[in-house]
């Protein structure tokens, strides 16, 4: 295990030294890392992220039933912890993530899940205004145009609807910005951009920002949730 990550670490550190020469590159990287993730993903992952995650979806719970979008579903496993009131859509890079998210699914016997599919988050192929509520959880710091995905979170979204995202953002100071360079090698492994400026995902005439907290026992991830106007 000590080398799978430290592989993976590697391929993303010199793909960060070449400054990103193309989306395509930055999206083949993605694609192949979690193609690898996929099978352990839950096991090394799911504690980890679970505040965060259900953070996110315990919000999206208290609003009105609709449709929702989820930017990143990767294995499904925030699926089962929304509202049956509500009928998902999910969407990922990775085939290899869905397949776990379909079994997911069949398993759970999860109906309110209409589909899952793979695009990307950057260039989604839905009708505007067609979802009530977006989310993408633990995505903004990995996607190589995270202005891009929001705009398009923004576009599928109704006027009135949420946009929510859930991430570790590492403009966080003191004890949690020193935890967050202590777990830099990890997200080192899962692509995400340890030098991300949070101000790349704010500031958009069409999201207004309703709420921003620190969330999970530690308050270690940030909480972020627009309205579509």
């Amino acid at each position: 295990m000590p080398e799978f990550f430290e592989d993976v670490a590697r391929k993303w550190k010199s793909f960060a030294s070449k400054r990103r020469s193309s989306h395509r590159i930055d999206e083949n990287a993605v694609r192949d890392t979690y193609a690898r993730w996929a099978p352990i993903y839950d096991r090394v992952f799911g504690y980890v992220f679970d505040s965060g995650r259900r953070a996110a979806v315990s919000f999206i719970n208290e609003l009105p039933s609709g449709r929702i979008l989820e930017c990143g579903v990767g294995t499904g496993i925030s699926l089962p912890h929304y509202s049956r009131e509500h009928r998902i859509t999910g969407i990922d890079l990775s085939p290899e993530m869905l397949d776990i998210a379909r079994e997911r699914v069949i398993s759970g016997k999860l109906d309110h899940v209409e589909g899952l599919e793979v695009a990307d988050a950057g260039d989604l192929q839905m009708a505007d205004k067609s979802f009530d509520t977006s989310v993408a959880m633990f995505v903004l710091t990995v996607v190589p145009d995270p202005k891009a995905v929001m705009a398009e979170l923004a576009r599928v979204t109704r006027p009135g609807g949420a946009v929510v995202l859930v991430s570790h953002f590492p403009e966080q100071k003191g004890w949690r910005g020193w935890m967050g360079e202590k777990l830099a090698p990890l997200s080192a492994s899962l692509g995400w951009h340890m030098d991300f400026d949070i101000g790349r995902i704010l500031g958009r005439s069409d999201l207004r920002l309703i709420d921003r907290r620190r969330v999970g026992p530690i308050g270690f991830f940030t909480l972020l949730v627009f309205e579509r106007v």
